[in-house]
């Protein structure tokens, strides 16, 4: 592998190679990983060009040893732009043929049995506007190549799309798989037979079953003698915590509720089959669920700003809502019983189905049997009055390091931003219980002393004080009149986004610069678009820009740190983390919050500079990074470029 990326090795028949130190020695450690059947954790700089350093080395390895290659990033358009533009460059270098799938999640897949059923019992089940999206998706159906929602050229109400995806217990290998034309059964199909296979982390951790043994006592993640590459790795801990926790909302419960039968409307799949006794039943499902979390709401309390209420005792209120759940799931399937038609009692089950693992989560949340997670309530809708029960791991580590960290396992863990600074990386590391495994720390080839200036500006005032909105608003003015827009502002806080936003209105029309800001209507893909196309504009972002938005060029020029990104405190999974650290005699603001916040800002940071062209400058209007104690901290992790302290 290290003379594949060598300066006249098989890369460099490409017209677009650049020889690359840094790629050439990731692509060797991944090599040598994989030949060793260990793990591996790799920190990669931007620039470095990781794709390409470990799908060649993993696909050469699969297709030499007869293993498959299980390749896991975070977001499905990170798994697209794999399948659509890395893969194709490494099937024209490798001599050997091989097969690549991509699998999303079941219920992206359109599934043909639904669809026509939809539209045979359309009356009985949707609206006149519904139908008609039906009837558009119809259409989409005829031509589209891999019938998942993305390549949908409009974006269906979610009852209508659930109405006609894949479901695990109505699109089945049996019922579906023999016609051919089932969108879903086919890609599981091309996933199985190929040789490399795409997918994201949340859908790892949904397919994978720790207590299921392989066949023949074959060892391995997903399917025997496999072994995995998780691209995007830094959120592998958020993903896991949520994929292994519960999460039981009023709305969900009364959407899916509705889909059986809406008695506003009159419309379900209850409707269709005539099930008056099942109908009954989820109308009291449905006033019951609006009285128990009203009860929910009336025995928890927020904060002024808090959405999130911890939960710390059992039987926070009265089950009520469980056997309500349990004679409509009866009824529903002493109707399905009765049905002979398999498409309709297939949809029947699975709905009834829906209401057992909802009455599962209520009590999972009621009795709080497990004493390694913590529960909370969370409130949502436009007036905080609809409500859901969560649960998460606290600590992910101890479920993770023997599913994927054990002996003969084979994990190569890799992201630009996985360190706090240091050189083992262990901070990652311990949050994933990866503490045994090698870590190697590769630096970025971009030449940062001259491509990136770091302004820190000292005089601004503490991030809690009265003034620090206003000063605030005065060094963005002054920062972006520098750069002539070209800039990205991120915010820690939506309510400050929001305030910062409304107050430089005028001076954003004054200049006739395009202001683009999150939550203000615009989805956040066409927002990166629209930023590209207009050079002078500005984008005020929070959370989702931080990190996986690439925008290399002068369109991007400046990128304005409004405070460090501390996580809050008082969330309930946060603090029930810091309370863990505290409880081991540790300081849990500075082995929890400190490095989060580091990882963070060295994700928002990332952004600037993308190719060996980008110029641009960071400014960091946060002061603790000189004022306090920890701040060394922060800057020793930024890429080696000047540190300028203004005021």
């Amino acid at each position: 592998m290290r003379m594949v990326f060598s300066e006249t090795g098989l890369l460099s028949k490409s017209p677009d190679f650049e020889y690359r130190a840094e790629q050439q020695q990731m692509a060797g450690e991944v090599a040598d990983a994989l030949e060793g059947e260990r793990c591996l954790v790799v920190e990669a700089g931007t620039g470095v060009g990781k794709s390409l350093a470990y799908l060649i080395p993993a696909i050469e390895f699969a297709i030499r040893e007869g293993k498959k290659a299980i390749i896991s990033t975070h977001t499905i358009n990170l798994q697209e732009q794999l399948m659509g533009k890395d893969i194709p460059i490494v099937k024209k270098l490798l001599p050997q043929d091989f097969e690549a799938a991509l699998l999303k999640g079941r219920q992206n897949y359109l599934c043909p049995i639904r669809l026509r059923r939809a539209m045979d019992q359309g009356g009985d089940l949707f609206t006149t506007s519904e139908r008609e999206e039906v009837m558009e998706i119809w259409k989409w159906a005829e031509s589209t190549r891999d019938g998942t929602r993305s390549d949908l050229n409009f974006e269906p109400s979610l009852k209508v799309w659930l109405a006609v995806c894949s479901e695990s217990h109505i699109c089945t290998q049996r019922n579906c798989g023999p016609r051919g034309n089932c969108f879903f059964q086919e890609a599981r199909k091309r996933a199985m037979q190929a040789k490399v296979l795409v997918i994201n982390h949340s859908l790892f951790f949904s397919l994978l079953d720790p207590g299921e043994e392989m066949e023949g006592g074959e060892k391995g993640f997903l399917v025997p003698n496999d072994f995995v590459i998780f691209d995007e790795a830094h959120t592998l801990e958020s993903v896991a915590a949520k994929s292994l926790g519960l999460r039981l909302s009023q709305a969900g419960l009364r959407f899916d509720l509705q889909r059986l039968y809406h008695p506003k409307t009159g419309k379900g799949l209850l409707k269709s089959a005539r099930a008056e006794h099942a109908m009954e039943c989820a109308q009291k499902v449905i006033d019951e669920s609006e009285l128990f979390f009203q009860s929910v709401g009336e025995a928890v309390t927020f904060g002024e700003w808090g959405k999130e209420c911890r939960v710390r005792k059992p039987e926070l209120v009265d089950n009520t809502l469980g056997g309500p759940l349990r004679e409509c799931w009866n009824a529903i399937e002493e109707v399905a019983e009765d049905t002979e038609d398999d498409t309709r009692k297939n949809e029947l089950m699975d709905g009834a189905r829906r209401l057992r693992e909802m009455h599962g989560g209520l009590k999972l949340f009621l009795d709080q049997e497990d004493g390694g997670s913590v529960y909370w309530v969370e409130k949502g809708g436009n007036e905080g009055t609809s409500y859901s029960l969560n649960a998460a791991p606290i600590n992910v580590a101890d479920r993770l390091r023997p599913i994927l960290f054990g002996p003969e396992k084979s994990c190569i863990t890799t992201s630009a931003t996985l360190g706090t600074g240091d050189a083992s990386l262990s901070y990652f590391r311990e949050r994933v219980g990866a503490e045994h495994v090698p870590a190697v720390k590769i630096g970025s080839p971009f030449d940062y002393e001259k491509q990136m200036a770091i302004y820190v500006i000292k005089s601004m005032p503490d991030p809690r004080d009265d003034d620090f909105e206003k000063m605030l608003v005065h060094w963005i003015e002054r920062v972006l009149i520098k750069t002539e827009g070209k800039a990205f502002v991120l915010f820690t806080s939506h309510r400050l986004l929001r305030s910062v936003a409304e107050t430089m209105a005028d001076f954003f029309d004054e200049r006739g610069w395009t202001l683009l800001a999150q939550g203000m209507g615009m989805q956040r893909q066409r927002m990166v678009e629209k930023f590209r196309e207009d050079i002078h504009s500005v984008l005020f972002g929070t959370e989702s820009f931080w990190a996986g938005v690439d925008v290399p060029g002068e369109a991007l020029s400046n990128v304005i740190i409004t405070r460090l990104p501390f996580a809050v405190p008082d969330h309930p999974l946060t603090a029930a983390r810091l309370e863990e650290i505290e409880a081991e005699g540790k300081n849990p603001f500075m082995e929890y919050s400190v490095p989060e916040a580091i990882i963070k800002l060295r994700q928002g940071v990332g952004r600037l500079i993308r190719t060996k062209k980008d110029e641009g400058m960071v400014v960091i209007l946060d002061n603790r990074v000189v004022t306090k104690r920890y701040g060394k901290n922060f800057l020793a992790s930024l890429p080696p470029a000047p540190v300028k302290i203004v005021g």
